[in-house]
């Protein structure tokens, strides 16, 4: 049996034009896919990305893998029943901040509490890029958007929170323009088996430009982000002179003083099963604290396909299939 030729970055290109803004954070999400999907060495056939409606959607259109476009919030749901009717396929879900948690929460949450075998991959730039600039879920307060000209005063949702509560098994955030950081974090969920949950923050240089500057600046970002590793100490700053410990249920930063750090400094584990520990880290924003990035939960679960697959009573046989739709219970729409 002949082997499979490797794949390079030029073979998951397609012939489409590339349509996002110029400066879009996208493109450096699309060329590390790229990059990742060679790596992993998988059949093209064997690859499904799933979008919704938003710039994020049209991802689909530049992989040369399979692709379903859906509609407003739907993609979790379609990538739940592409992973159900085939399970040895390599499904990713790509999806806006706007599409994910707006329209598509309901779907969202079930995909994670179910450890659903895909790739959640959220492009979050706090509005509604491709609808010309409206809030999102995510528009953090006093944000000027085009439907809130004054400043936003809703109270956002943070995605990683969301996914905690959900139960998501594995929960990341990483930068779109971090392409190191960006590339381990797409490899460390295309590994996990079940619903990898990972948060792109993606500068939208039209209508939220330089939202994330604090965490991508090379003057700012050493202060302002945390880049989590398991089994070491919480510890940031251009100096590596802060660090992060607990007063009963409370984060407090406190000052380093060379190499002698505190015992008391918190010393990140990915793999606590409870998800108490992940939820503080994800709830640590700025200017307050440094924000996380790397993954904050990496939990073994059992896959939603898997415990079907071990359920007898839920798999219907075709005969009995066929015999439910033909029967007094349905009706025919003319």
């Amino acid at each position: 049996m002949n082997s499979l030729p490797l794949l390079t970055e030029d073979d998951f290109t397609t012939d489409m034009d590339v349509r996002w803004c110029p400066g879009c954070g996208d493109f450096a999400i699309l060329s590390q896919l790229k990059i990742l999907l060679a790596e992993l060495r998988l059949p093209r056939e064997k690859t499904v990305f799933v979008s919704g409606i938003g710039c994020a959607g049209r991802t689909p259109y530049y992989l040369n893998t399979y692709g379903f476009h859906t509609v407003h919030g739907r993609a979790a749901a379609i990538a739940t029943g592409i992973k159900l009717a085939n399970p040895s396929l390599d499904v990713w879900v790509v999806a806006g901040d706007g599409d994910t948690l707006g329209a598509g929460a309901n779907h969202l949450l079930h995909t994670l509490r179910r450890n659903v075998g895909l790739k959640f991959l959220l492009f979050n730039n706090e509005v509604f890029g491709l609808t010309k600039g409206q809030q999102s879920p995510t528009t953090r307060c006093g944000t000027r958007t085009r439907t809130s000209p004054d400043g936003s005063f809703e109270t956002p949702l943070r995605p990683l929170s969301v996914a905690l509560a959900a139960e998501a098994g594995f929960v990341a955030r990483t930068l779109d323009v971090d392409v190191d950081h960006l590339h381990r974090t797409l490899k460390r969920a295309a590994a996990y088996r079940g619903t990898a949950f990972v948060e792109i923050y993606q500068n939208c240089k039209v209508f939220n430009d330089g939202v994330f500057e604090y965490a991508t600046d090379k003057d700012t970002k050493a202060d302002s982000i945390l880049d989590l590793e398991h089994g070491q100490p919480l510890i940031f700053g251009k100096d590596r002179n802060r660090g992060i410990r607990l007063e009963g249920l409370t984060p407090t930063i406190v000052a380093l003083n060379g190499k002698d750090h505190p015992s008391d400094l918190l010393v990140h584990d990915e793999t606590i099963d409870d998800p108490l520990y992940a939820m503080l880290l994800s709830r640590l924003t700025m200017p307050d604290f440094p924000e996380c990035i790397g993954v904050l939960r990496c939990v073994s679960r059992p896959t939603f396909e898997e415990q079907i697959a071990a359920e007898p009573s839920v798999r219907l046989p075709a005969a009995a299939l066929d015999a439910a739709l033909a029967g007094d219970d349905s009706f025919i729409v003319a």
